[in-house]
């Protein structure tokens, strides 16, 4: 998955989706009388909201169409994942620790590394720390109504996707944390911190159960994180570390794979659902996306500097050209068209005004972004523990 950057500004939008006046009961009990016994004598309830949201807040006809997708999925998303034995993995650009000459390969990856700037080790670190949440993602995933993995090995297609694309992802961190570990230019144990604060406290990217908010959401995600990752690359082999640059490169491919899987789904509850899926996408925008490491913390930026510790990495990030605001509408940009959102015909009233908001939301964005940028007082620095609490420069 990917960072961002902090929320450009909130722009209001009065036609949401209506929330459903009950929920469900799944029956807990294995067998089928008692089952039935229970379907027949439970009455629905309110719905629950919790941080500010509406828990299984999806409709039973749209979970209904979220049910019918499973051929779909299989014959359509489950083949983007790639067979083990075609993957890269870590020890393909890692020395062997079995070779004789190990310590002298070693020496020349950090010789390699030495020229990685603070602001660039800083950003990697945030990317990593990121990936390395994985945990917290696939938890995400199965907390979907109607495509979650029920038993931990589910056949359905829904479950084998989950578990392998976790199994690819998790090549991410792993990678990019060896790596680390064997410049020697950042300080793990800081790292690690954070890595094990963030899994602790988890993420609300606010899609309230719902699959057609999740899918909007990871599509967006996956291609933001195929961006970074894309720009760490070029980044990298500007300053000479061209197996790094190759490291990036692949988690970058990966993510872009991963980013068409989710837009086919998407794709094709928009030809199903033209009106859900439109108010999904236009919900998601209004909440706007929030970043799955918004919640790193690493025990000291806070105390130390007064800031919030992902406020100031994606400032780095924005400030070196790795992932902007700009991106971000970019991203929105590419999903509008990808799912022809301005040509649809035939929709809601409710819809159409979505569908209206989606248009014009990259403009505004952009101009949010214009003066946000404005706005920033320049030459700001902090210090941080991923590298010793050397200061970067924030704008």
């Amino acid at each position: 998955m990917s960072f961002g950057v902090k929320n450009t500004g909130r722009v209001s939008f009065s036609a949401t989706e209506s929330r459903p006046a009950s929920i469900s009961r799944v029956p807990t009990v294995a067998t089928k009388a008692v089952a039935s016994l229970e379907k027949s004598t439970f009455k629905k309830v309110s719905p629950i909201i919790l941080n500010g949201q509406v828990l299984h807040s999806i409709t039973d006809e749209r979970l209904d169409v979220v049910k019918s997708l499973e051929d779909y999925v299989s014959q359509n998303v489950v083949p983007l994942l790639k067979p083990v034995d075609k993957c890269w993995q870590p020890s393909d650009f890692l020395p062997p620790s079995e070779d004789e000459d190990f310590l002298d390969k070693v020496h020349q990856l950090r010789e390699r590394a030495k020229n990685l700037p603070d602001d660039y080790l800083v950003v990697f670190a945030g990317d990593m720390v990121t990936e390395e949440a994985l945990p917290t993602y696939m938890t995400m995933l199965n907390s979907l109504d109607g495509v979650r993995d029920e038993t931990g090995a589910s056949a359905t297609p829904w479950g084998k996707w989950t578990r392998e694309w976790t199994a690819e992802e998790n090549r991410h961190g792993d990678i990019m944390n060896k790596y680390m570990y064997l410049t020697g230019r950042m300080n793990m144990k800081a790292v690690e911190v954070t890595i094990q604060n963030l899994i602790g406290s988890g993420m609300n990217p606010k899609t309230e159960n719902d699959p057609y908010l999740g899918f909007v959401y990871t599509s967006f995600q996956e291609r933001a994180t195929k961006i970074s990752h894309g720009n760490t690359a070029r980044h990298a082999l500007e300053y000479g570390d061209d197996t790094l640059a190759k490291i990036c490169g692949s988690i970058a491919s990966d993510e872009g794979r991963h980013e068409q899987a989710y837009s086919k789904i998407v794709d094709e509850l928009f030809v199903r659902d033209p009106d859900g899926s439109m108010l999904a996408f236009a919900e998601m925008m209004r909440k706007q996306i929030v970043m799955p490491a918004h919640m790193m913390d690493d025990l000291e930026h806070g105390g130390r500097t007064g800031r919030n510790l992902f406020s100031d990495f994606s400032a780095v990030a924005e400030r070196t050209g790795t992932y902007t605001a700009f991106d971000y509408a970019s991203i929105m940009e590419h999903l509008i068209d990808r799912w022809e959102v301005g040509s649809r015909q035939g929709l809601s009233g409710e819809a159409a005004e979505a569908q209206e908001y989606l248009v014009k939301l990259p403009e505004r964005i952009k101009k949010l972004a214009e003066r946000a940028q404005a706005r920033k007082k320049k030459g700001m620095t902090a210090s941080f523990s991923w590298i010793f609490n050397r200061e970067v420069v924030l704008h």
